[in-house]
């Protein structure tokens, strides 16, 4: 039995806990079926691994998680095609699996991709969940095309738009042709957000219809919302165009009134990037198409990578600092953590 290192814990603890996270010894996987085995040389925090790591009845067995990564195939399960030892890859990974946490990882073959060359194995870390969630929402679940002609005169505001998926959907947004007009409240993620792909940006914490009009819109043809859905659910059905699309990532356990949408005919719809992988879906494999597609933009530089902090060390201590941080909700952009 061969052992691995790996950070994950027992209970459901706040980051401030010394038990919230804690180095561990666990045994390494081995590939099989669509599986790959991958050396993990960088992973990267979002809000779902401290929404995973902070909610839940306590584990039996140490729990590990950590979606985001990027790595080396070590090996390759008997039913797996697309992939040979010595690639870089990069992922997403499932919510149901051992996650990235780890110094060696199982991952299905048909949510994974080659690794973007131009960009370093932290680089690369920083961006599968965020692409995936971005991409999804904008094709899957608001039903946009990237044939900028098509998206002429069409306008997006994207709530949240410094964050880490907005950080990419911003990009996104603008490589498909619309206007987009992100939400930022400070002076460097105003200009984060402008950097990335922002024609306009308004103050999530101000009225958003004056802030529109002031902007010369009435209405916006799309809403990408990436925080609070309960907080902004009556500003976005003002400002939602008829026959608009609401996208939102955000789970809240408050009723929303998706009535107020009626007289619109508005759509309302959620993306949770998951739901391929938790599901097996027959479509599983577009994840490792649009991480694919994705790729070739990095290559050719008309997309950039999100990274603003890399902490090196795939360790208790640093991966508790890259939480702390992420719950703090100021950080810009993502937070890897990298192999030493």
């Amino acid at each position: 039995m061969t052992q691995m290192k790996a950070i994950g814990f027992h209970q459901h603890l706040p980051i401030t806990e010394a038990n919230s996270l804690i180095d561990l010894e666990i045994e390494r996987p081995v590939a099989q079926g669509h599986d790959l085995l991958v050396e993990i040389k960088a992973v990267s925090v979002n809000p779902v691994d401290t929404k995973v790591r902070a909610h839940g009845a306590d584990e039996t067995e140490p729990k590990v998680i950590g979606y985001d990564a990027a790595g080396i195939v070590v090996e390759v399960g008997d039913h797996a095609s697309l992939f040979s030892v010595g690639d870089e890859v990069y992922y997403a990974g499932a919510i149901n699996r051992p996650g990235s946490n780890s110094d060696f990882q199982l991952v299905d073959e048909r949510i994974v991709a080659k690794k973007p060359q131009r960009l370093t194995f932290s680089e690369a870390a920083a961006l599968p969940l965020t692409t995936l969630t971005a991409y999804e929402a904008l094709t899957d679940r608001l039903q946009l095309t990237f044939d900028a002609k098509s998206n002429l005169d069409k306008t997006m505001l994207i709530i949240g738009a410094a964050g880490g998926v907005g950080s990419i959907a911003t990009q996104l947004a603008n490589k498909a042709g619309l206007t987009v007009i992100g939400t930022a409240s400070r002076p460097e993620t105003i200009e984060w957000a402008k950097t990335h792909g922002a024609h306009h940006t308004i103050n999530h914490h101000e009225d958003f219809r004056a802030q529109l009009e002031q902007l010369g819109y009435h209405y916006v043809d799309y809403i990408f919302c990436l925080n609070a859905t309960d907080q902004h659910f009556d500003a976005m059905v003002d400002v939602i165009a008829p026959q608009g699309k609401i996208c939102s990532i955000v789970e809240t356990d408050q009723n929303l009134n998706l009535s107020a949408l009626q007289q619109k005919s508005a759509t309302f719809v959620w993306e949770f990037m998951f739901t391929r992988s938790l599901f097996e879906t027959a479509d599983m494999i577009r994840q490792h198409e649009i991480l694919t597609q994705v790729a070739t933009w990095f290559e050719e530089e008309t997309l950039e990578t999100t990274v603003t902090q890399t902490l090196i060390g795939l360790n208790a201590a640093n991966l508790k600092e890259a939480h702390r941080l992420v719950e703090s909700g100021k950080t810009i952009g993502k937070v890897v953590v990298e192999q030493q």
